[in-house]
């Protein structure tokens, strides 16, 4: 079911399943780029169903509701107002301040996990994330150029130009939809996607997450995280290097869990979906909130 979520930072659509709020453990799940809340489509009904109150958010500047305007306010997509986000989100779904919930995370939505899980660990009961390596693990991969870390993301700098989304959106959005095709992302999910990053403003904003930190998310500094984590990984990701990936581990000191997926890439949950969701399903039963 789709509902807007209200919060200090504006309106957040959603969509959501399971029990009503503050009757049952909270799982919040975070998108990446170039997708949506569309991105758990097959996690969030089945979450709901065990149980759980699963919540999948259009993130800052996706959700018309709670979108600054990158062009003068570029400062409200930095890492910092995307982590209270996440803290504001959960509550609104039905955690308190007091209480843990599940996060999970992919691409851009998996770099917020971590931040999260690092400074906020009395928050989460455990974390999960998909694609994106650990930041101290993506940076070291980065600065040394293992496993070819700056030609896979090379994106970053080229989301920095003024003229890439409409460069995207152009043409029925022909380049955005061939590139997630070759992904092997599915039609109908590209159309979902399109649906919210088809709009113009919607793209800027979604953009102005990678313009907010200058395209280097390689500064990003999270530390050690304590919160007991599955970390999914595709080893055909074309953005993250096996040796950012095997990493990660090195950055969590708390029960680890490293899940590779054969010959799947960077969106595990349009190629994987039975796959992941049963995996994320082990991970929480064994990590309650």
């Amino acid at each position: 079911m789709t509902q807007e979520l209200r919060t200090p930072a504006g309106s957040f659509t959603a969509e959501v399943a399971g029990p009503p709020a503050g009757s049952a453990p909270v799982v919040l799940l975070l998108h990446g780029f170039p997708q949506t809340r569309h991105t758990w489509r097959h996690q969030v009904p089945a979450l709901g169903e065990a149980g759980y109150r699963a919540v999948a958010p259009d993130q800052r500047g996706y959700s018309p509701g709670a979108r600054p305007d990158p062009g003068v306010d570029l400062v409200s997509y930095g890492i910092d107002g995307l982590v209270e986000d996440a803290l504001q989100l959960a509550e609104a779904a039905g955690c308190p301040a007091t209480a843990r919930f599940h996060l999970v995370g992919h691409d851009w939505g998996g770099a917020i996990a971590w931040m999260l899980a690092a400074h906020h660990p009395d928050r989460l009961a455990s974390l999960t994330v998909l694609s994106r390596p650990h930041p101290q693990a993506f940076g070291r991969a980065f600065r040394s150029d293992v496993g070819d870390q700056r030609q896979r993301s090379r994106h970053h700098k080229g989301f920095l130009d003024p003229a890439t989304g409409p460069k995207l959106l152009e043409d029925g959005a022909r380049r955005l939809r061939r590139n997630l095709s070759t992904e092997g992302v599915p039609d109908p999910a590209i159309e979902e996607y399109l649906s919210v990053l088809g709009d113009p403003a919607a793209m800027e904003a979604a953009l102005g997450w990678y313009r907010a930190v200058a395209g280097d998310l390689g500064r990003m500094e999270a530390g050690l995280v304590e919160v007991p984590t599955l970390y999914i990984w595709g080893d055909a990701d074309a953005t993250v290097s096996p040796e950012a990936a095997h990493w990660t581990a090195d950055f969590v000191s708390g029960p680890y869990r490293f899940e590779t997926l054969s010959r799947v890439g960077h969106f595990a949950t349009d190629q994987e979906p039975e796959h992941v969701t049963r995996i994320l399903f082990e991970h929480l039963a064994a990590h309650p909130a």
